[in-house]
């Protein structure tokens, strides 16, 4: 493991890149295309698949009439919902609750748009739209030069966005470009970010003297478009690659040569490229005339000489130079330390432990005659007060879940949500009856549904529905021999509970004018209760002598006529909850 923090570390992730000769074939497919292509030929692109035993590969180009002119006017972007009001909104999956829109360069989307009849024909030869599966057995590599490069990433977003999810047979595809130039907005990063692999699939390479990947960013006081993925910097000295975007904003802003600035050619690239592959990565640590310096602020140093920015001894004195390297170093310093954290796993442990802490706390209860839920909304024992701090760290850390889901695009927010659904359920069947416990604690409290459930619990049952939908069936006798250790399926059910024990007052309750509604309310819970046991979907915790649904019972049987018949009233007269509790019922 590199000593260097992010940053430091492209350099051997640079090396392994060249080595292993995929920069290399990409040319060679690019310069391939561009040897058939029409030069005169305005706003064309054409498209080359190449199949071969190791890998697969798909190349893009644009003529040289239709790189130029749009992208040297200036960089206008096209949102998301401007495409789905021009009736082209197949990139609008990607957009979620918390980020509803973004921007993509219109040169490159018109371009795409233009070509999508080819492009809708190339997918249908490597995906299998019924399935979501690549229709390879070998690597896919989507690749292009400049705004043919653009239009990669484009098919590139296109193919990822309808791969199926949890497909684990094919590879997913690798964009690598050349000289391209940024895609998008902060819209369109934010978006990709969001999947959690996403940036890992594109490989956008940049030479020092190349000013299309940087003109968005030196072209405007304040560039709109945002880079994503890794970027391969390189120049004749060497090369480094780098994901982070700021740090890959600073280095477009930082690192073009003054010597050119004009569009390089894929012939220029393949020149760089097989350099880089017959001479070792740039190693100067003598020559630097400061040994003393810190580790970190000589390997930002030695990187930056890599891809083509020259300093030396007294240019480091020079300011321009001097903040750069500051900059970079007070950015890998913020990172380092966000860093020492606790990371995923420690806080999924932490989960771990506090759902453990409950089901002893629930088997403790039952252990004394009464329900966890009706032990933690009376107080009655001392344990109980220990259940809120257990309760307050599940609940942020699943609140936080699965407001970050939400926000996620559709389709890869779909997946995270069936990842963690079970555990999620889970949590919501033993929790959220501990917070139903507390609302009605309060005096006078009523609907819950209504006035006090938190959203996150109707989104984790929302999603748990639509999952299990297509299950739906009579129990099996698993879960029957299981009925005694499960939790209650539906986590309303105690306010239910609640509510029917609030009707049963105001039944008795002779001037009360809401009793016709209340007799009502009273009957559908009835059926809802016996829904519930013929599914075997409630604890039997419910039956204890103490709890509130046998509170419940006993006031309803005082103000029912004796004529009035029901199935529970017949489950309950006869005590088959004993059955019920051995799956016998």
């Amino acid at each position: 493991m590199s000593q260097f923090p992010q940053f430091i570390s492209g350099l051997d992730l640079a090396n392994l890149v060249v080595s292993a000769d995929l920069l290399q074939l990409s040319c060679g497919a690019i310069k391939d295309l561009h040897a058939e292509t029409n030069p005169n030929q305005q706003l064309s692109v054409r498209h080359k698949l190449v199949s071969q035993s190791n890998c697969t590969t798909i190349a893009f180009a644009t003529s040289p009439l239709c790189t130029k002119d749009p992208i040297l006017q200036g960089g206008d972007l096209v949102s998301s919902s401007a495409l789905k009001e021009q009736g082209f909104p197949i990139f609008e999956s990607l957009c979620s609750k918390g980020n509803p829109s973004f921007s993509v360069h219109r040169a490159a989307i018109t371009l795409f748009k233009a070509y999508f009849q080819e492009l809708s024909l190339l997918r249908t030869q490597i995906h299998d739209s019924k399935t979501g599966e690549l229709l390879l057995n070998s690597q896919l590599i989507v690749t292009g030069h400049s705004l043919g490069g653009s239009i990669a990433s484009l098919f590139t977003l296109w193919l990822l966005d309808n791969i199926k999810r949890t497909s684990n047979r094919n590879k997913l595809p690798l964009c690598i470009t050349f000289g391209s130039p940024l895609l998008g907005d902060q819209g369109l990063q934010r978006a990709i970010s969001e999947h959690s692999k996403w940036n890992s699939f594109f490989l956008h390479v940049a030479a020092n003297k190349d000013l299309f990947p940087r003109i968005f960013t030196t072209s405007q006081p304040s560039p709109r478009c945002k880079p994503f993925g890794t970027f391969f910097f390189c120049s004749e000295l060497g090369c480094n690659c780098v994901d982070d975007p700021e740090v890959v904003s600073m280095l477009l802003r930082s690192t073009i040569s003054q010597v050119s600035a004009e569009e390089m050619g894929i012939d220029d690239y393949s020149g760089i490229v097989k350099r880089l592959k017959s001479r070792l990565i740039l190693r100067e640590d003598s020559q630097l005339g400061q040994p003393v310096l810190p580790s970190l602020r000589l390997g930002i140093i030695l990187q930056l000489k890599a891809i083509g920015v020259e300093i030396t001894a007294e240019q480091q004195q020079n300011n321009s130079i001097n903040d750069l390297i500051s900059e970079l170093e007070s950015h890998e310093n913020r990172m380092a330390q966000q860093m020492k954290g606790i990371d995923g796993i420690e806080k999924l442990n932490r989960v771990k432990i506090k759902m453990a802490c409950l089901e002893w706390y629930k088997k403790d209860c039952k252990a004394k005659g009464i329900g966890y839920y009706d032990s933690y909304k009376n107080l009655y024992f001392s344990s109980d007060n220990d259940v809120t701090k257990h309760k307050k760290v599940l609940t942020n850390y699943w609140r936080n879940l699965v407001e970050d889901a939400e926000r996620k695009p559709q389709k890869e927010g779909a997946y995270m949500r069936e990842t963690w659904l079970y555990a999620g359920t889970n949590y919501r069947r033993m929790v959220e009856p501990l917070d139903i416990a507390e609302y009605y604690r309060q005096e006078g409290k009523r609907d819950y549904q209504t006035n006090g459930r938190s959203k996150h619990y109707i989104l984790l049952e929302q999603w748990q529905k639509e999952h299990t939908e297509k299950l739906a069936g009579a129990p099996n006798d698993k879960k029957k021999q299981n009925v005694a250790s499960s939790l209650t399926e539906d986590s309303c059910f105690w306010m239910n509970v609640e509510e029917a024990l609030i009707s049963c007052k105001q039944l008795k309750d002779e001037s009360n004018i809401e009793k016709q509604s209340a007799r009502e309310r009273l009957n559908m819970f009835e059926q809802y209760v016996m829904d519930q046991i013929n599914n075997y979907a409630v604890s039997p915790e419910i039956f204890l002598g103490k709890s509130s649904f046998m509170n419940w019972w006993k006031d309803f049987q005082e103000i029912i006529e004796t004529s009035h018949d029901s199935p529970l009233r017949g489950f309950m007269k006869n005590c088959r909850y004993r059955q019920y509790e051995k799956g016998q019922f």
